[in-house]
């Protein structure tokens, strides 16, 4: 027989991550499940704590990041979650009503039904890019589907992380929803919790997994990764330009899904250049100003710096899009297109989580996708074309987490499909009913009808039970 696995359990907290921890697994044992009322009321109780401290929540963000477009902040980050608890509180009572299944013909008068049930206390591990999104995402499906949840933000987070704790503390008690400030990565992901969502980059993805291991903990990962952009002949490139830049240069492009490289046609570079100069000192004529959000960090600063520099090194050509001086004192980075990179160049190895643009030109549309395939699969990818039989093309022969045709992200912010990656992007995915379902056990249940004679099954075997094989077999039940 082989040994049971033995899991990590807490009996006596020893910190405040475990006292909480053991705080909300008692809450759970005692309301396994909460009704649709319950939910409800929590949903309504995150929408309101929203709504009134959204200006302090706006503040403690800026201040984490240093600045932060206030408008980005609160149209991204707190309309995006409010729109998601709405239409979470729309679809609910659906979404928990438990599903018929069809029975196998042998058990025809049987009944089947699949269950959504809550996992029990969520563990939410959020980055520092949109710590407000990305935490409160999977706390609109947890709570939807009747968990608790603890959530980690990133240390660069530390002023909204303060602030949350104490309102979610306010609205709902620790018991229900709580912030973690000053827990370790290491400490936190070593709670047995019942699922963890975790969103960062590759490497932390993969720390996630062994520890979550420990507890056979399913998780959830987004890691981001570098998504693509093609743009086809077909498509007006000064429109491409106004969309593709929007979706790169917000947040000064610290986004996982933001545009990290772009295809274009040989012959359309050097135009696409020009309209991105005109489209970017439109929108940004001064860097430093409220519009254009800080690198969060000096390291982050200096990273794309040196990304920058290696590029320039290597043979590539810089564009500072604006003409702006780099501010390292307030971490304002002018947007820069590199043009003509080669794969020996750290901008087109790594995930460039910065307002740099790689443009890289091709001949065929397959070329393109050869490019795309022969690298890790990303966590979005975009084409800007109106040509059906091209869109099922690149729908059809690469593969990405999601996709947005003729414009970038916007996927992410679609209710009714999910949100997620493959492979190096992530595992799993959230927002909506697949949110919900992600962070449900579907619990199947037969009932055994009460006309039926199940003891035809049971031994003492005979002749008879060889017969029935056979019958069955060519009955094709």
């Amino acid at each position: 027989m082989a040994q049971a696995t033995q899991l990590r359990s807490i009996d006596t907290p020893e910190s405040a991550a475990q006292r909480i921890f053991l705080l909300q697994k008692t809450a759970y044992r005692k309301q396994p499940f909460p009704p649709f009322n319950e939910r409800i009321k929590n949903l309504n109780k995150l929408e309101k704590m929203l709504l009134d401290n959204t200006d302090n929540i706006t503040a403690a963000i800026a201040a984490d990041f240093g600045h932060r477009s206030a408008i980005e902040t609160k149209l991204l980050e707190i309309f995006g979650n409010l729109s998601a608890i709405r239409d979470a509180r729309k679809h609910l009572k659906k979404w928990m009503k438990p599903q018929k299944r069809r029975t196998s013909i042998m058990f025809v008068t049987g009944k089947n039904l699949l269950i959504p049930q809550p996992k029990g206390i969520i563990g939410i591990g959020t980055p520092w890019n949109y710590p407000l999104y990305l935490s409160m995402g999977p706390i609109i499906c947890a709570l939807a589907a009747g968990n608790r949840c603890m959530v980690k933000l990133a240390a660069n987070s530390q002023n909204l992380c303060n602030l949350l704790q104490k309102l979610c503390a306010e609205t709902f008690g620790e018991d229900t929803v709580a912030y973690l400030p000053g827990v370790s990565g290491s400490e936190f992901t070593s709670l047995p919790f019942d699922h963890i969502v975790y969103t960062g980059s590759a490497e932390s993805g993969k720390t996630v997994m062994k520890s979550a291991a420990e507890n056979l903990c399913p998780v959830t990962l987004e890691l981001g990764g570098k998504s693509p952009v093609v743009v086809c002949d077909d498509y007006d490139l000064e429109e491409a330009a106004r969309r593709l830049l929007y979706t790169k240069y917000m947040n000064a492009g610290q986004t996982c899904v933001a545009p990290d490289y772009l295809f274009l046609p040989e012959d359309k570079v050097d135009t696409f250049v020009e309209y991105a100069r005109r489209v970017v000192t439109e929108r940004y004529p001064d860097t430093n100003n409220e519009d254009y959000t800080s690198v969060i960090d000096t390291r982050s600063f200096k990273r794309l710096r040196d990304t920058l520099d290696d590029a320039i090194a290597k043979g590539a050509s810089a564009i500072n899009l604006t003409g702006n001086d780099f501010n390292e004192e307030l971490r304002k980075f002018p947007p820069h297109i590199v043009v003509n990179p080669t794969s020996d160049m750290v901008i087109m190895q790594e995930e460039v989580f910065g307002p740099i643009l790689p443009v890289m030109s091709y001949r065929s549309i397959d070329e393109a996708l050869t490019y795309i395939n022969d690298r890790d699969r990303p966590l979005a990818l975009y084409v800007f074309t109106d040509d059906e039989a091209i869109q099922e093309k690149v729908l059809y022969e690469t593969m990405s987490g999601g996709v947005t045709i003729n414009h970038c992200a916007f996927h992410v912010f679609q209710h009714d499909i999910p949100f997620g990656g493959v492979g190096a992007s992530g595992i799993g995915h959230y927002h909506g009913y697949e949110g919900f379902l992600e962070l449900s056990k579907l619990r199947p249940v037969f009932t055994f009808p009460k006309v039926g004679k199940p003891d035809l099954f049971y031994p003492p075997y005979s002749k008879f039970h060889s017969r029935l094989f056979t019958v069955l077999n060519k009955l094709k039940l």
